[in-house]
């Protein structure tokens, strides 16, 4: 609504310049007034040139292109190198602790575990007995990241 407000006031200005610049329109004559004449003449002119000046810069903004909001989603062949969060587990071994993805929680979760690199494969001991599962820090050299979901 403020735009057609702004364009009738634009409009409104035209007409005012066009008027002007009609009525001092007059035949030649000496003196002050050919400087009066001159100058409101000019004036039209400035107006004028501000008017159509204020209408190309409608257009630009009108035809300015609107990108979303929302980030696109990951392709799914970029999808197979990020590992479910839930599975990252922190193990006590005898040197302190690993991080590993667990075995079964990645069967339930990751549906390319058979396309994970073998040699991260591990087979940790602890308190709790043997664990399978693959190491964290292998799998990232390897180009896996962690899911931040």
């Amino acid at each position: 609504m403020t735009l057609r407000v702004h364009r009738q006031f634009i409009g409104l200005v035209a007409a005012v310049a066009i008027a002007i610049t009609g009525f001092t329109a007059a035949p030649a004559r000496a003196g002050d007034d050919e400087v009066g004449a001159a100058i409101a003449a000019l004036l039209g002119l400035a107006i004028v040139g501000a008017v159509i000046h204020d209408k190309k810069k409608d257009k630009k903004k009108r035809h300015s292109v609107h990108r979303p909001v929302h980030p696109k989603p990951i392709p799914k062949r970029v999808n197979r190198k990020l590992l479910p969060q839930q599975c990252l587990r922190s193990v006590p071994t005898d040197r302190g602790y690993r991080q590993i993805f667990g075995q079964r929680c990645l069967n339930n979760h990751y549906r390319h575990v058979n396309s994970l690199p073998h040699a991260c494969h591990r087979d940790v001991y602890t308190n709790r007995g043997w664990r399978r599962g693959f190491s964290a820090r292998c799998l990232n050299r390897h180009g896996y990241q962690l899911a931040r979901r």
